[in-house]
């Protein structure tokens, strides 16, 4: 079955590496489904039921972004807050419309690895930044997986290093 990556970028254009992995992955229609949610929604409305029924469809999805300010674009806050509703995929009266199925992130830093240490520059690591995302995943019942980090694109943003990343991110994929 394909894999959902719902990419996450809000200048595609300009990215080096999530453009980059779009790229890539674009080759492998029978294995991933690539929806760019600035590029379906450049005025960041949502259609939240189109939504929905889209990851229903899939029983593994991606969210892939850049990660700014430790934390995600904002409009992957966004579309958690207005599509991950009540009645669809959590509460009493609720259908779990993204339980059981597996989610995970491939993310891109700009920050080297080892500053995402607890001795490193910043004191804390991604995956310490990135729980709220753990937890609500595993509070709407999906199976949640790690993530994919590519770490340092301030420092290494040449062509051979951004290629490196590819076959990387491919079998993280595989993986899931």
């Amino acid at each position: 079955m394909k894999t959902l990556i719902i990419a996450i970028h809000p200048n595609i254009e300009t990215s080096v590496v999530s453009k980059r992995w779009i790229e890539e992955l674009n080759k492998y229609p029978d294995l991933y489904r690539v929806h760019q949610l600035y590029k379906a929604y450049p005025d960041e409305q949502l259609d939240v039921e189109a939504e929905q029924k889209l990851v229903e469809k899939f029983d593994k999805i991606v969210f892939q972004f850049p990660f700014y300010w430790f934390n995600c674009p904002s409009f992957f806050k966004k579309w958690l807050d207005e599509v991950v509703l009540p009645g669809w995929a959590f509460g009493r009266e609720s259908e779990f419309g993204l339980a059981g199925k597996k989610i995970t992130m491939a993310i891109s830093t700009g920050i080297a690895e080892h500053d995402y240490q607890p001795s490193g520059k910043y004191g804390i690591t991604v995956e310490k930044l990135i729980r709220p995302f753990k937890l609500s995943f595993d509070y709407i019942r999906a199976e949640y997986r790690p993530p994919f980090v590519y770490f340092g694109i301030d420092d290494h943003s040449s062509a051979d290093w951004i290629e490196k990343s590819v076959p990387k991110y491919l079998e993280f994929l595989k993986t899931l």
